[in-house]
């Protein structure tokens, strides 16, 4: 019986090919924002909490909270002194405390200039070993910088392709640093930082003196001495820094953060996003839906004698429903199905683009089962939904009255 419904029901799609595929339209649409939208969200999701992957529970980074835009510690009101970083080294709790400098510099190289981000690295060969292993640091081409080293500079991966001073610069080649000349040790293997991609990279103390920087620091990064106590160390620091500020709880100038609040703020935010871009996909198919029940009652006002035929040789209420009901939920399978593949591949061509002008493939689609199988079924019940009042309209017809059309 339910293949008889099936054929009728199939038969009647194919006979009108271009209403069914401009009706199905509005579906293609809404599963096809469904579908990208969604997995490009959980790509993002991905590739920023992949910024933060390397961030160990037992981290924390100190900065003051800044006035405008601009890398941290660049913008604030009263930035973080060498007297900070000596107070901080000294709260218990406190295993290893480095202060890291990160500023906008220029550059010059093949006789072109630009501007680019510097980061300082620890000068400590303890610390910059745990630098570069944290931060799954390693060279692509060239090597590391390490003791000893002077005048020496490390290139973030983009710099591979990065061919803004018209050629490629390579290990061995000389650079301009605010006019002072550097030597490229190291090329870096791509990371899951974009700053790390794009940045120039030297030791502390080398920085401090090619910018002329006093006692001046942009961030604190330090290691408590267990995951157990970063919470407890992080409200001992906070507490330290009000008393030396003299501020009250609440007015800090100055900001904490634990790997935790780190994670959560961009889950938040990422999950305010994904709500959105659901919200947006469900309003294409409702507009897919409402095509669905326009053309449903226009096809029960064409088939009034075909439904009257069928009622008239033994077809029962039942019968007329099931079928109205097949053909409205076949718009919405076949639509959420084809759907469903263009969403796939504008996902995976957004997400390739992606990588390519970043450099590094760090934006993955995860085409998860679940949210494919789920659009797809999600299209079949609109379309079923769709579709009811008309069938139910169409299954209640008299037969005296619909064969009189």
């Amino acid at each position: 019986m339910f293949k008889d419904f099936f054929d009728i029901s199939f038969n009647n799609l194919r006979r009108r090919k271009l209403r069914s595929w401009l009706t199905m339209l509005g579906i293609f649409i809404g599963i096809a924002a469904v579908v990208s939208l969604i997995s490009l969200g959980q790509g993002l999701q991905t590739a920023i909490t992949g910024q933060f992957s390397s961030i160990s529970t037992d981290k924390l980074v100190i900065q003051n909270a800044g006035s405008g835009l601009g890398p941290p510690g660049s913008t604030v009101v009263e930035k973080l002194t060498d007297h900070d970083f000596e107070l901080i080294n000294k709260i218990p709790g406190v295993k290893t405390a480095s202060p890291i400098l990160l500023r906008t510099v220029k550059i010059e190289f093949n006789n072109k200039l630009l501007f680019y981000m510097m980061r300082s690295i620890p000068d400590d060969p303890k610390k910059y070993e745990n630098y570069y292993v944290t931060q799954n640091i390693k060279p692509q081409e060239g090597r590391l910088l390490k003791s000893g080293d002077s005048r020496k500079v490390l290139l973030g991966n983009n710099f591979v392709t990065n061919e803004d001073f018209g050629k490629l610069i390579r290990v061995g080649k000389k650079i301009k640093i605010e006019n002072i000349e550097f030597e490229v040790i190291g090329i870096l293997e791509p990371s899951s930082e974009f700053l790390l991609n794009n940045a120039f990279q030297i030791f502390y103390d080398e920085m401090k003196e090619v910018l002329e920087i006093g006692d001046e620091i942009d961030l604190i990064g330090l290691q408590v001495d267990s995951p157990t106590i970063a919470e407890e160390t992080a409200e001992k620091i906070k507490k330290e820094m009000r008393k030396d500020r003299d501020l009250k709880e609440g007015k800090e100038d100055f900001s904490v953060q634990t790997p935790l609040q780190v994670i959560q703020s961009v889950n938040t935010i990422l999950t305010a996003i994904n709500i959105v871009v659901i919200g947006i996909a469900m309003i294409s198919l409702i507009v897919g839906g409402i095509g669905i029940a326009n053309t449903m009652y226009t096809s029960v006002l064409e088939r009034k004698k075909e439904i009257g035929t069928m009622k008239a040789i033994g077809a029962t209420n039942l019968d007329i429903l099931s079928i109205f009901l097949l053909e409205a939920g076949l718009l919405g399978l076949v639509g959420g199905i084809v759907g469903a593949s263009i969403g796939a591949l504008i996902a995976y061509g957004i997400s390739s683009g992606a990588n390519i002008a970043l450099g590094a493939d760090l934006f993955v689609v995860d085409f998860s089962m679940s949210l494919i199988l789920g659009s797809i079924s999600f299209a079949f019940l609109i379309g079923i939904f769709s579709g009811a009042i008309p069938s139910y309209q169409a299954s209640k017809l008299k037969p005296v009255d619909a064969l009189r059309g």
